[in-house]
């Protein structure tokens, strides 16, 4: 009876460990396939990214009209900033099939540095390659910044309905010192500087403050206002009192008051006006793998993040 019973035990152990040994195996296996599938996707989706850069590579040894877009708040942490604007603009002069560069603009604005930049940069570029002009189609929005670049451009046309202007500047804030008053918090900031933390929420906004905080603003204006007349020159209908006010109109209204110089689309301009209906992006796209971890899910937006930890108070200018 204790011989089976040993012998029992032995094959009980036998089993667990040979069914312990399977699952390890098992799972090895599952990891391997894992990685292999994994690896497969990856080279699947670089071929094909590769694929796509060689094809336009080819479209771009014929005559075509090059094409950067402008998406989105212009700011140095978006995807409209002035370096990836900037690299796209200068592929597209440099390439000498490229009939014309179309600059098509679909923003409310940003960052007046960043704006700065790209105007700044557009005037170099028309001055390095005379021959080659710089069109700016405006989509659905071109206001503020978007309008800030615009303004470099040879012509300008915008939909019958895109929106364009916002010729202005705006800097917002809270001010929460009653609120703290009433829960009973105090404040406590200490800064080095009579006006070092003026435009802090948390504490008394002072009149003298506001007047050159104003002063700020205003002077930033009439920069916006000097880049606007620079590239429009005689076309602006300056009688109009209200065309620097910071007021949006619609293209038809736009072109009116010599905003734009057009009604169409960037195949309109294209075809019409470069003579070069073939449109090729040169607009500066994220990498192969950036595009591939997107698709899996993989990437993890930060935007709430960073709305929850900027604490901003309002020191941001923006067009």
């Amino acid at each position: 009876m204790e011989n089976r019973t040993a012998a029992e035990e032995y094959w009980v152990k036998a089993f667990i460990k040979e069914n312990f040994a399977e699952q390890k195996k098992t799972r090895r296996w599952g990891i391997f396939f894992k990685l292999l599938t994994f690896l497969y996707l990856f080279g699947a989706a670089f071929l094909f990214f590769n694929a796509q850069t060689n094809l336009l590579s080819d479209q771009q040894k014929a005559p075509h009209t090059a094409m950067v877009k402008i998406n989105g708040v212009i700011a140095a942490d978006k995807e409209a900033n002035a370096n990836v604007i900037v690299s796209g603009l200068r592929a597209a002069f440099k390439n000498e099939f490229s009939q014309a560069v179309m600059l098509v603009i679909n923003s409310p604005g940003g960052s007046p540095v960043q704006a700065g930049y790209v105007f700044d940069e557009i005037q170099r570029l028309r001055l390095l390659y005379p021959d080659k002009k710089l069109y700016a189609v405006i989509a659905e929005l071109g206001a503020s910044g978007g309008y800030y670049i615009a303004a470099a451009a040879e012509q300008i046309y915008a939909d019958k309905a895109s929106l364009v202007g916002s010729i202005g500047v705006t800097a917002s804030s809270f001010g929460f010192v009653d609120l703290m008053k009433k829960v009973g918090v105090e404040r406590r900031h200490y800064t080095s500087g009579e006006h070092k933390a003026f435009l802090d929420p948390f504490s008394p906004s002072k009149d003298a403050e506001r007047d050159f905080w104003q002063e700020v603003l205003d002077v930033t204006h009439r920069q916006f206002i000097n880049v606007v007349k620079t590239g429009r020159g005689d076309r602006l209908n300056l009688d109009k009192a209200e065309l620097f006010s910071g007021l949006i109109w619609n293209g038809e209204q736009a072109l009116s008051l010599g905003l734009i110089d057009g009604l169409g689309s960037p195949g309109f301009v294209a075809r019409e006006i470069v003579k070069a209906e073939n449109i090729v992006d040169y607009s500066v796209q994220p990498s192969a793998i950036e595009k591939l971890t997107k698709r899996l899910g993989i990437s993890i937006g930060s935007g709430f993040a960073e709305q929850v930890v900027s604490g901003n108070s309002g020191i941001n200018l923006s067009l």
